[in-house]
């Protein structure tokens, strides 16, 4: 039985999960995982793909099982799709474990995603969508955090030390 994950970042798409996840695995010298990518591995088809052609339903079963197998089984640093934490029972899940949740501003957002992005959520009007994801889900975001860190005009490097500080990890 594992003693979970060291650290599982949330946050919505483009705040950086899958960039920090990989730098804050290699300081700490542990696994990087990333359910999204799992979802991927395991469908042979890009998330975009799986929405399109199985709809929004079927995705969001594949993600709750990718990520009950992950916090299950995973030791090191864990990304979750933006769209996770909409589950209740994975934000059940999620309650006593580090959990940072990486928020920015919409503007943030668009300049990270940008408007041509394969992001099925974002299809029409990408801004307005973006502010409506994020006010349906800003306060699961928080609910399950126990840290919260604005990646706002902030390099990766500064968002990782940011979450090693705030988890107190950083002389491990």
């Amino acid at each position: 039985m594992s003693s979970g994950p060291l650290i599982v970042l949330v946050g919505p798409m483009g705040s950086g999960k899958s960039t920090v996840g990989a730098l804050l695995a290699e300081r700490l010298g542990a696994p990087y995982r990333d359910t999204d990518a799992d979802i991927v591995a395991a469908e042979g088809r890009e998330i975009a793909d799986i929405f399109v052609e199985d709809g929004e339903p079927h995705f969001r079963e594949l993600e709750r099982a990718a990520v009950r197998a992950a916090l299950a089984e995973h030791t090191g640093v864990l990304a979750l799709g933006g769209g996770a934490i909409l589950d209740e029972g994975t934000r059940a899940l999620l309650a006593g474990l580090p959990v940072v949740y990486l928020s920015m501003d919409v503007e943030e957002a668009v300049r990270r995603v940008g408007l041509g992005a394969a992001r099925p959520l974002l299809a029409v009007n990408p801004r307005r969508q973006w502010r409506e994801l994020m006010e349906a889900r800003r306060h699961l975001y928080t609910e399950v955090a126990r840290v919260v860190v604005a990646t706002d005009d902030k390099s990766p490097d500064e968002v990782a030390e940011a979450i090693l500080d705030a988890l107190e990890l950083k002389d491990q």
